[in-house]
């Protein structure tokens, strides 16, 4: 049997901290299923679902308690049982405007109150191109469950962009 581990690493941004990764994972013969990784103000961060067998679990995760010693300090969760994937339409919503605090709060409070799944969000500050003016760019893919009205959904975050001064587009 095999035990799926979901990880999460961090530490300041070097060459070679994804081979440190992949070596130990290697090393434990776990599978390196899926990730998602980032350098981000000077820190190298990554979130990646792993497999292994069950009788090799305990060695790799003190492995992997040890990477601490080389930079990287690394998080596990064990996977529990099956998960349910959100079901409804996929959706991307695109954000940008002026720099300023709360807009991630706002937009994500009226997608969480309709139970809209974030599957995946970017987000960027980025200099103006006509200006200096600091712009605030996102892009989020969506699962909005069934049942759930497509025009309220757009008209809150219509209403959302004109208080914050954002161009939203939902596709």
């Amino acid at each position: 049997m095999k035990t799926s581990l979901i990880l999460t690493a961090i530490g300041a941004d070097k060459p070679g901290l994804v081979e440190l990764l992949s070596t130990t994972l290697a090393e434990h013969r776990a599978n390196w299923q899926q990730s998602s990784m980032s350098r981000l103000a000077g820190q190298f961060a990554g979130i990646l679902i792993a497999s292994v067998d069950n009788d090799k679990v305990e060695s790799l995760l003190k492995a992997l308690d040890g990477l601490s010693t080389q930079g990287l300090t690394v998080s596990v969760v064990t996977e529990s049982g099956s998960i349910d994937e959100p079901k409804g339409q996929s959706l991307t919503l695109e954000l940008i405007g002026h720099d300023k605090p709360g807009i991630v709060r706002d937009i994500s409070r009226a997608l969480a109150s309709r139970k809209v799944s974030v599957e995946e969000l970017a987000t960027e500050v980025v200099s103006g191109s006509m200006s200096a003016e600091l712009l605030f760019k996102a892009k989020a893919s969506l699962i909005v469950p069934q049942g759930v009205d497509l025009d309220d959904l757009q008209d809150s975050l219509e209403a959302i962009a004109s208080d914050l001064m954002v161009d939203i587009t939902l596709d």
